[in-house]
Formats: C-alpha cells, sequence, structure tokens
C-alpha cells in the first residue's frame, strides 16, 4: 500500500532513509557525513518538514513502512528529492510502486518534467532510474558528486 506520510511515520522514516544512504555513502563518505548525529537531526528536521508539506509517499508492508519517496518543486521544476528502500526490501516492487505513485502525482498536477539528483557511485539506484525512464539532464548533467536525471512525463514514460 501506498500513502501519504504523518507524524507518527516520522521515526521509521529517518530510520529507512539513514539505512539506505549507508548502503552508498559508507565506503565513500566519511561516516559522519550520513551517520553522525549532527546529519541525522538535520535528516529528521527535513523529513519532518517534508511530511509537514504532504510530500513523502510511504509504502506499507507488512504492517512496517518499507519504502519512502518525497518530492517538491524548487525554482519551477518538480523534484523527486529521496527514494529509498530498506535494504531487506529491494527487488521487491517497493521503489517501482512508489515511483508510479510519484508520477501519477505529478501528471495529475500537469508536471512535464521532473528532475532528480543520484550519488555517482550508486550505480544501482542510476540502473533503477534508468529503467524507469530517467535520462541524464542535457542542461545540467552533474551537480558534483552527483548525477543530474531528468524525466519527461508523457503518455508512455511510466
Amino acid at each position: 500500500m501506498i500513502r501519504l506520510a504523518t507524524a507518527d511515520d516520522l521515526d521509521a522514516v529517518v530510520a529507512l532513509h539513514t539505512e539506505a544512504r549507508a548502503t552508498y555513502y559508507r565506503g565513500h563518505l566519511p561516516d559522519a557525513d550520513f551517520l553522525g548525529p549532527e546529519e541525522v537531526a538535520r535528516s529528521r528536521a527535513g523529513w519532518a518538514a517534508a511530511v509537514g508539506r504532504g510530500t513523502v509517499l510511504c509504502a506499507v508492508r507488512d504492517g512496517e513502512v518499507a519504502g519512502i519517496a518525497a518530492y517538491g518543486e524548487r525554482e519551477g521544476v518538480m523534484h523527486l528529492t529521496q527514494l529509498h528502500v530498506l535494504p531487506a526490501r529491494w527487488r521487491a516492487g517497493v521503489g517501482g510502486e512508489l515511483h508510479t505513485a510519484c508520477v501519477g502525482i505529478w501528471r495529475a498536477a500537469g508536471v512535464a518534467t521532473a528532475r532528480l539528483e543520484v550519488f555517482d557511485k550508486n550505480e544501482r539506484a542510476q540502473a533503477f532510474y534508468a529503467a524507469h525512464g530517467w535520462t541524464p539532464d542535457p542542461e545540467n548533467p552533474r551537480d558534483g558528486d552527483h548525477l543530474v536525471l531528468r524525466l519527461t512525463l508523457g503518455p508512455e514514460t511510466e
């Protein structure tokens, strides 16, 4: 089931986000950059704000938050700011369902194009996004150590 996140989900959302990020940042960045108490507190504040805006979706499986996605508009462009799945739930369709839900929301709102940034060492996520129609953003293909991808929404995209 995909649903909007609520304040009651915040602990699960932050824990899932922290665990998922560790899988792709570990060995590439200092642990404090993604596991340190200051970073976890910053992350929690960001997730609380996004949940409050109503822009976080949860995938619930067997009574637990198994995946999360967050999106929002920046400078007139829709951004998929987060999409994470519990590592124990990888390859079970959770990410695809969250992606489909986001695309449906964007289409209903008249969004024609979306962007995202993905860590350049996270090849698993890059493959997921490519399989869902995301391509390098021709205007801005990189932002530091992240690739910038773009999705053009149309009837055949999803």
